[in-house]
C-alpha cells in the first residue's frame, strides 16, 4: 500500500476548502451546560472485539505486535484509556484446550472470493495462548470468551483455568493488563443448526440452564467470585428481539437470580447495522443509524434496572466481515463515528467493533496480508500492516471524549437530514462538539463538492480540527487535523493543523467531520 505524504495531503485539503460550493446555512442550538440526563462517556467507549482464532497474530508470540501497540497507543494518548479488548466471537465456540499445545493450532477453512479470510473450523489452544495478553498496552482491560456450544464442563473449565492462571501471573500483573470478564458462549440464540441444537430443543430456558451449569463450575473453582476480580459478560445474543432471547426474556427466565448469574456485571448485545450487498449511501444515512440503535433502548433500560452497564459486545457495519465498497472505504468513517457517538448518547457504555485478520470492516489490519480482502486474489507485493478508514473515526471520538474521565454527551438537534452533531461537557461545562456531514461525495462523479455553513448558538471564536476525506470511496489518504496515520508504523505523520473561526461560521463539506473546541 502507498502512504501519502503530509505535504500532498495538506495541499489536497486546502484545495477542497477552496473549491467547495457554499449551499446553505444550518443553525444549531448548543446547550451551554450539560443537560441533566446527559450520559457520562467511558474513555474506552470505542473498544475492540477480536476473532480469537487469530489472536496470536494480534498479540504477537515471541514479541509484541508493535504496529498494534502503536495504533492502540494513538487512541490512549487522546482519551487517556486504551480500548477494552474482547477476545472470542465465532471461534470462541470452536475452541478447546490442550496443555500440550504451546500457543494454538487451527483447522482452517478454505478462502473464497466472498470470504477471503474465513474463521477457523476448529481451534486448540495452550496456556501461552492466554499468557501473551501481557503483550497488550499497560492498562488494557480484557474480556475473554470460553466455549458454551460444546456443553462440555471439562473444556470450559480448562479454558477458564488457563485464563485465570495467565491473568494472575506476575508477568501479567507487571504488564498492567487486567481480566475484567469471562464470556461463556457466543451468540447462543443462533445455536440451532449447529451440533445437536435445533429450534425444538433449544430455547432461552435451555440456554439459561446450560449457561448456569458451566458458570457454576467456573465460580466453584474460584475463577469468578463475588469479591474483586473478573465477573461474567453476557448473554451476547446476536439478535435484539428474538423470541425469548432478549433482555426481558433472560430476566424473566431467571438468568440473573442464580449464584453465578448474579455475577453477570455487563449485559452484552451483538449488533450489525447491515448485511452483504449494502450500499454505502444507505449505510451512512443519519436516520438509518438512529433506527438501528434506538431498538436497543428497552435492553438498555433492563440492564440499568439490573444495575449493570449495557454494551454492544460485538458490532460493526455489515455482518460476515463487512460489505465491499461500504465497510472498507472512507465513507465508513462517517458512519462509524456517528454510530458510536449516537450509541453513547443513548447510554450504551461501550461498543466493541469486531475485527479479524483481513476482515473488510477492520479498523486495523495488524499483520501483512497476502491475499486481497475483497476477492482473495493474490497480492504482489503483499499488503503491510495498516489502518483502515474507520480508524480515523476512532481518533476523532477519542479526542472528543478527552482525558478528563468525566465527559458527558448530548446529541444536538439539527434540522438537516444529512448533518449530525454531538456536544461534550466536562463537569457540566461545554468543551467540544463534533459535526458530521453524511452526504457522500464520490471520486469521478463529476459533481461539485458542496458545503454548508454551520452556525452554532454560541458566540466567540472556536478552534476547528477537520477530518479530511478525499472521497467517500477512497481507501487511503484520510488526514486528521493535518496528520496522516496511513504510515508503516501506524504513528502520525505531519503536524497538527487547526483553524480559528467564528462559532457562527463553520464550514462543513460533504463527507467531512469537524471537531470544534470552545
Amino acid at each position: 500500500m502507498g502512504f501519502p505524504t503530509f505535504a500532498v495531503a495538506s495541499l489536497a485539503q486546502a484545495a477542497l476548502v477552496a473549491s467547495v460550493a457554499q449551499a446553505q446555512t444550518v443553525s444549531v442550538s448548543v446547550p451551554s451546560s450539560a443537560p441533566t440526563a446527559a450520559p457520562t462517556l467511558s474513555p474506552s467507549l470505542w473498544s475492540l472485539s477480536l476473532e480469537q482464532d487469530r489472536w496470536t497474530d494480534w498479540a504477537g508470540t515471541s514479541e509484541p505486535n508493535q504496529f498494534l501497540l502503536n495504533v492502540l497507543g494513538n487512541l490512549e494518548e487522546r482519551s487517556g484509556e486504551t480500548p477494552w479488548i474482547r477476545i472470542g466471537a465465532n471461534s470462541e465456540d470452536r475452541t478447546q484446550f490442550n496443555p500440550a499445545v504451546q500457543f494454538s493450532q487451527t483447522v482452517s477453512n478454505a478462502p473464497t472470493a466472498a470470504t477471503p479470510y474465513p474463521e477457523a473450523a476448529a481451534v486448540v489452544v495452550g496456556s501461552e495462548y492466554y499468557q501473551i495478553a501481557d503483550h497488550l498496552p499497560s492498562g488494557t482491560n480484557v474480556v475473554w470468551g470460553v466455549n458454551l456450544l460444546s456443553d462440555n464442563l471439562t473444556a470450559s473449565y480448562l479454558e477458564a483455568q488457563a485464563i485465570h492462571e495467565a491473568f494472575t501471573s506476575s508477568a501479567m500483573q507487571d504488564a498492567g493488563v487486567t481480566l475484567q470478564a469471562i464470556e461463556i458462549g457466543n451468540e447462543p440464540d443462533l445455536y440451532p443448526g449447529k451440533l445437536n441444537y435445533t429450534s425444538a430443543n433449544w430455547n432461552v430456558s435451555a440456554y439459561i440452564s446450560q449457561w448456569t451449569k458451566l458458570a457454576k463450575n467456573i465460580t466453584n473453582a474460584g475463577f469468578v467470585t463475588s469479591g474483586s476480580g473478573p465477573k461474567f459478560f453476557g448473554p451476547s445474543f446476536a439478535d435484539v428481539a428474538t423470541t425469548g432471547f432478549s433482555p426481558s426474556g433472560v430476566v424473566s427466565g431467571g438468568l440473573f437470580t442464580s449464584k453465578p448469574g448474579k455475577l453477570i456485571k455487563t449485559y452484552s448485545q451483538h449488533h450489525y447495522q447491515c448485511g452483504q450487498g449494502e450500499l454505502l449511501t444507505d449505510l451512512v444515512i443519519k436516520a438509518n443509524v438512529r433506527s438501528n440503535l434506538t431498538i436497543m433502548e428497552p435492553g438498555i433500560s433492563v440492564a440499568q434496572q439490573q444495575g449493570i452497564p449495557y454494551v454492544l459486545g460485538e458490532t460493526n457495519s455489515c455482518f460476515d466481515h463487512g460489505a465491499v465498497n461500504a465497510s472498507n472505504v472512507a465513507g465508513a468513517a462517517i458512519w462509524a463515528l456517528d454510530y458510536v457517538l449516537y450509541g453513547g448518547s443513548l447510554g450504551i457504555t461501550r461498543l466493541f467493533f469486531h475485527e479479524g485478520i483481513g476482515f473488510k470492516y477492520n479498523l486495523i489490519q495488524p499483520i501483512t496480508l497476502n491475499i486481497s480482502t475483497i476477492n482473495a486474489a493474490p497480492l504482489n507485493p503483499p499488503l503491510a500492516p495498516h489502518v483502515q478508514p474507520p480508524y480515523y473515526g476512532a481518533l476523532v471520538a477519542a479526542e472528543a471524549i478527552g482525558t478528563s474521565g468525566h465527559t458527558t454527551v448530548t446529541e444536538l438537534s439539527i434540522n438537516d437530514a444529512s448533518v449530525s452533531g454531538f456536544a461534550f461537557y466536562e463537569k457540566g461545562v461545554l468543551k467540544r462538539a463534533v459535526l458530521i456531514d453524511h452526504t457522500m461525495f464520490f471520486s469521478g462523479s463529476g459533481a461539485t463538492r458542496t458545503s454548508k455553513t454551520i452556525s452554532l448558538s454560541v458566540s466567540g471564536t472556536v478552534q476547528v480540527k477537520r477530518l479530511f476525506i478525499p472521497s467517500a470511496d477512497a481507501t487511503t489518504g484520510l488526514v486528521w487535523g493535518g496528520q496522516s496515520f496511513d504510515t508503516s508504523s501506524g504513528l502520525a505523520s505531519g503536524s497538527v493543523v487547526t483553524q480559528s473561526t467564528s462559532a457562527n461560521n463553520i464550514t462543513l463539506s460533504e463527507t467531512e467531520i469537524v471537531l470544534v473546541t470552545f
